[in-house]
């Protein structure tokens, strides 16, 4: 297991200095309601240094208590790489009050490129761009227990240890297939398409004819 560092709440003020890229996340929650399941734990992987740091949320968080992590992940200097962060800055702007700046979706990316696949997930990059292949039997763990299992926290780390690499890979190909500006256009929008989630429009197409 790659080394790592857990916090209760948020990140320490002194580590902020440290993250000059990218930054890999991803989020643990209770379940896929993000109106009723609480975050549990958010992964960050800083790719300036490679560390990794977990934090641990227990049933009272509050943006209070974690205004280093919405510091970091509002800076829009910084790259937030996502596996579908349609969902994870839902949860953040849900429980934390944060509004996540300048972001790569992994997700959207693939569906833009590997148009012959209809396999998206973090599993199926992975195991296709870099041959690894990733264990997901914890997705649905308690993720709310005081202490997390030594397999909770190997998958939670394995969520956000390749993504740079999958970026890389998938940002290559929007270049070469031309659809890097639509890419970049979606992410702009990401926000607003989070907001509409939040007020109740999750599952309407507000585009559609009817």
């Amino acid at each position: 297991m790659s080394n790592y560092q857990l916090f209760q709440n948020d990140l320490p003020s002194k580590l902020l200095k440290s993250f000059k890229g990218d930054i890999s996340i991803d989020t643990e929650t209770l379940g896929l309601n993000i109106k009723r399941d609480r975050l549990c734990l958010i992964q960050l992987k800083n790719e300036t240094d490679q560390n990794i740091y977990l934090i641990k949320f227990d049933e009272g968080l509050s943006p209070k208590l974690s205004k280093n992590i919405k510091t970091l992940l509002e800076n829009k200097s910084l790259t937030k790489i996502f596996h579908y962060g349609r969902f994870d800055m839902a949860v953040l702007k849900q429980n934390l009050k944060i509004n996540v700046k300048n972001i790569f979706c992994t997700k959207v990316a693939s569906k833009l490129t590997r148009t012959y696949s209809s396999k998206h997930g973090l599993k199926d990059l992975v195991s296709e761009i870099l041959d690894i292949h990733l264990d997901k039997t914890e997705q649905s763990s308690d993720w709310s227990k005081k202490k997390l299992t030594k397999k909770q926290i190997e998958y939670a780390m394995n969520d956000v240890l390749y993504l740079s690499e999958i970026k890389n890979s998938l940002n290559e190909k929007l270049i070469n297939q031309k659809r890097f500006r639509l890419f970049k256009s979606i992410m702009k929008f990401m926000e607003i398409r989070v907001d509409l989630d939040l007020q109740g429009w999750e599952g309407i197409d507000i585009f559609a004819h009817k």
